[in-house]
């Protein structure tokens, strides 16, 4: 299992950031952090282009706070740096599936 990165990118390098980004904010702690990670694993293979940032959350983090996260894990999806969809405590695939999506989707014009 990956670790989470501590400490967090700063919000400007994660708006400017090129091309398709999910971050991950949890805690390692975190039970339905754990739970949800093979979900995660299944729905975000390595090597489809798509990088995955898992960020450490909690009391004094910034970054969790810009993105408004209220319950771990949430899964945010970004193009270019801006997010196209979120999801909160997976309950399976296809949500993750669904929100990856927009992420490969053709770009609104």
């Amino acid at each position: 299992m990956a670790l989470y990165t501590d400490p967090e990118p700063p919000l400007a390098e994660v708006e400017g950031s090129r091309g398709a980004l999910v971050l991950e904010f949890g805690a390692p702690w975190c039970g339905h952090c754990q739970g949800a990670q093979t979900l995660i694993a299944e729905a975000l293979p390595d090597g489809r282009g798509i990088r995955h940032l898992r960020i450490e959350d909690g009391r004094g983090k910034r970054l969790g706070r810009q993105f408004k996260v209220k319950l771990w894990p949430t899964l945010v999806f970004l193009r270019d740096g801006v997010e196209q969809a979120r999801v909160v405590r997976p309950q399976n695939t296809v949500e993750i599936e669904s929100a990856l999506r927009t992420l490969t989707a053709p770009a609104a014009a």
